[in-house]
């Protein structure tokens, strides 16, 4: 078995195909177990009404005990006319909690994550928060055109302008007319969780099938495919296609459960030993070799050659050092 030197590496940039990232809850929570740069929560769905401080506001207006299935709750209230000023306060609530999350002044797994990727490769995300905009804009002066990101939940940081179709992550106000953004749904009945309804969030999951379509690898990051997202599952085997034709794309599944269960929630992206799971971001092909990550699959899978990984400095607290490590790769992909 040959070896694929450090040097091949650098230099690689044949592989045209899309490395395409999708990321759920599990995401964030790898990034920032401990909380935001403020300390604060990020809420799963059994503690989510606790977390927000929603509890009072439930019980005030007539809802009982317990609280554990948000989503559920929250489909029961769309469906009454005379809770609709309470779905508006919850929404409101879950908004502002979110939309004041912030990244630490230091890098973060996301920032790891957009740095690794180049403007080929695409991140979609199911997450609320505002982490991944915050990333792609705190190194943007560094890599100048980011991977492709997609909200197919919505965003508290992506809003858009129905007048001149435009969507600005970010931004308050549209760069063209002047007029205030719009926001973009965040929840959705667990009943009727039509992504299709709302055309912006319908254009961003348009995007990302057609990125899936021709993906070369796919890496699903602690999105667990729950029950209520079955249209979100169908649309996503719709774009992949038959998985007897995808016999050399990797997929890569980046979660803390166990194989058995992993493998039967996502056995329609998977051919035969074509997957690869890991517990931690920094063991998969996106972190050992970053912004090579499709080039690097190619030369192991397909040319059977001994790869040895360059990986960033993770611990690395200065974005400047950290930014130096990409400096050569960026200037070969520029040149």
């Amino acid at each position: 078995m040959s070896i694929w030197s450090k040097e091949e590496e650098k230099k690689a940039l044949y592989m045209e195909r899309p490395h395409v990232v999708l990321l759920g809850a599990g995401a964030s929570y790898a990034a920032l177990p401990n909380g935001d740069k403020h300390g604060k929560k990020l809420p799963l769905i059994a503690n989510f009404a606790e977390v927000l401080n929603l509890k009072n506001l439930l019980l005030q207006s007539g809802i009982s005990p317990p609280f554990d299935d948000f989503e559920a709750i929250y489909s029961d209230i769309t469906i009454r006319s005379d809770l609709s000023e309470l779905r508006a306060q919850i929404e409101n609530k879950i908004d502002d909690y979110f939309f004041n999350l912030e990244l630490p002044d230091y890098p973060t797994l996301y920032d790891h994550l957009v740095l690794s990727l180049r403007p080929k490769d695409v991140i979609a995300t199911f997450n609320w928060d505002p982490f991944l905009t915050q990333a792609v804009m705190r190194n943007l002066d560094f890599i100048k055109t980011p991977p492709t990101i997609l909200f197919l939940h919505g965003n508290v940081t992506y809003r858009y302008c129905a007048d001149c179709k435009v969507g600005l992550p970010g931004q308050l106000y549209c760069n063209k007319c002047g007029k205030e953004l719009m926001k973009a749904p965040l929840l959705y009945p667990v009943k009727e969780k039509n992504y299709q309804s709302h055309p912006v969030i319908n254009a961003h999951w348009n995007d990302f099938r057609h990125f899936l379509k021709s993906a070369w690898a796919f890496t699903i990051f602690g999105y667990s495919a729950p029950k209520t997202d079955i249209e979100a599952v169908e649309l996503m085997k719709d774009a992949w296609g038959d998985v007897n034709s995808r016999e050399l794309e990797q997929t890569e599944i980046i979660d803390i459960r166990n194989e058995e269960e992993l493998i039967k929630t996502w056995s329609p992206f998977i051919h035969t030993h074509h997957y690869d799971i890991k517990i931690n971001f920094y063991d998969t092909y996106i972190a050992k070799f970053p912004r090579r990550s499709g080039e690097a699959l190619w030369e192991q899978l397909m040319e059977c050659k001994f790869l040895d990984p360059t990986p960033f400095p993770k611990d690395e607290k200065n974005f400047d050092i950290l930014h130096g490590f990409f400096e050569d790769k960026l200037k070969l992909e520029s040149s």
